[in-house]
């Protein structure tokens, strides 16, 4: 079963607890989440938003197995190339392995061929102290993959904590996650004398899954039940990435040519994200606009 779309929800309903994990004292406390969809061959990255006091995207990957087809270095390559020729700014990967092994590949942190070197930041959940991961809802799920010398009791502990979070609804699916990243590490019996079903039962993320599940099986539902409840956002986060790079480059935009620009769909902000790259002037835009208006 994969794992990604517990942990790309777990991303999207806390950003700002991942990025002061992963980038701590950093300062930043603003950011959009961005089309994960590349372009070309199509290829979906597992996170990616634009950290907006740095300037930069933060591209993240969650790995239960170290095997990947293609290798996961490549893999990276490829994703760096494509968001930096989308995007056109700095950009910062991490993969994280979430399941113990002893494998070599989870210490592989770059791809090198002939001379082509790129690297990225990897971290192994079970090296990283938990109590990293005890002050943030949407982290407390990282907590019982990471380092402990009594995992059963750190169980205990994460799921205290998840049952006297305030809100119900952010409660019910910090438990839901809970439950099925336990299941990396946990047998079933052992997880559900900490965790009450009937609360993960509450959660949008169980209930989507269950719907898809009723539709197109058990399996097929799982993954595309997660995402029903994770892909927002994002035609209004590529449109206000667009104008924030144009506003860098350009100065301050007529409001007719921002109100034009946030009419885009997905589609076409995908292309002018691409095209503006080679634009040196804002009437070029303006004709760019034109012609998808008479298009």
């Amino acid at each position: 079963m994969s794992f990604d779309n517990v942990l790309k929800f777990m991303v999207e309903a806390d950003p700002q607890a991942f990025v002061d994990w992963l980038r701590p004292n950093s300062g930043d406390s603003s950011w959009e989440l961005l089309n994960t969809e590349l372009k070309l061959e199509p290829i979906r990255a597992d996170t990616v938003f634009f950290l907006q006091g740095a300037g930069r995207i933060l591209h993240l990957e969650f790995q239960t197995e170290p095997q990947s087809k293609p290798a996961i270095p490549l893999r990276m390559l490829d994703y760096w190339v494509r968001l930096h020729r989308q995007y056109g700014c700095g950009i910062e990967q991490v993969v994280i392995y979430l399941k113990r092994t002893g494998s070599p590949l989870v210490f592989e942190d770059r791809f090198q061929f002939e001379r082509t070197v790129h690297s990225y930041r990897v971290i192994r959940l079970w090296e990283v102290e938990a109590s990293l991961f005890l002050h943030q809802p949407f982290l407390l799920p990282l907590a019982v993959l990471a380092k402990s010398s009594e995992p059963e009791g750190l169980l205990a502990n994460v799921a205290r904590r998840v049952d006297i979070i305030e809100d119900r609804a952010e409660r019910n699916n910090v438990a839901a996650c809970l439950q099925l990243l336990a299941g990396i590490n946990f047998e079933k019996s052992l997880i559900n004398l900490y965790l009450r079903e009937e609360v993960m039962q509450e959660s949008v993320v169980y209930q989507s899954i269950v719907a898809e599940s009723m539709r197109k099986g058990e399996q097929q539902g799982l993954e595309r039940g997660l995402q029903l409840g994770l892909q927002r956002g994002e035609q209004q986060g590529e449109s206000t990435l667009i104008l924030r790079i144009l506003t860098r480059r350009f100065g301050v935009l007529p409001n007719s040519l921002v109100e034009r620009v946030r009419q885009l769909g997905t589609i076409q902000l995908e292309s002018l994200g691409e095209a503006l790259l080679d634009f040196g002037q804002l009437s070029e835009v303006e004709d760019w606009l034109g012609e998808i208006d008479h298009g």
